[in-house]
């Protein structure tokens, strides 16, 4: 009987503490500055190619991707893995004169990083 109370009481800490580890994880972008500087560069992409300025959106987009592959060396999450892609795509419309379909991808790339820093509704859920 004991050791089936010390296999429980094993069970349960362990559990816990992957319960500990996930939570850690989950809040991680709420303190990476590298998240917070994407958000920044992404969002000024975002203004600047309202006005139309591709050169403007490639720049800033190349700052946040910067940031956000920081990022991604410190942290695993889906939101800075779409994020990082829509920069791409942000850069390479940008780049081909294309302000207004860059700004979409740079859009998108704003809400994606803002779900991991905790900045929407959802804050970093999956549901």
């Amino acid at each position: 009987m004991r050791v089936l109370t010390w296999i429980t009481r094993l069970s349960v800490s362990l559990l816990c503490l992957g319960l500990v580890a996930a939570c850690a994880s989950h809040s991680s972008g709420k303190t990476n500055p590298h998240v917070a500087e994407a958000v920044t560069h992404a969002q000024e992409a975002v203004d600047h190619g309202g006005m139309g300025h591709a050169d403007a959106v490639v720049t800033h987009a190349k700052a946040s991707l910067q940031h956000a592959q920081a990022a991604k060396k410190d942290m695993t999450n889906p939101h800075l893995d779409a994020a990082i892609s829509e920069l791409g795509e942000a850069i390479t419309h940008g780049q081909a004169g294309h302000a207004d379909v860059a700004t979409g991808h740079a859009k998108s790339a704003v809400t994606h990083l803002k779900e991991i820093s905790g900045m929407t509704p959802t804050a970093g859920g999956y549901y």
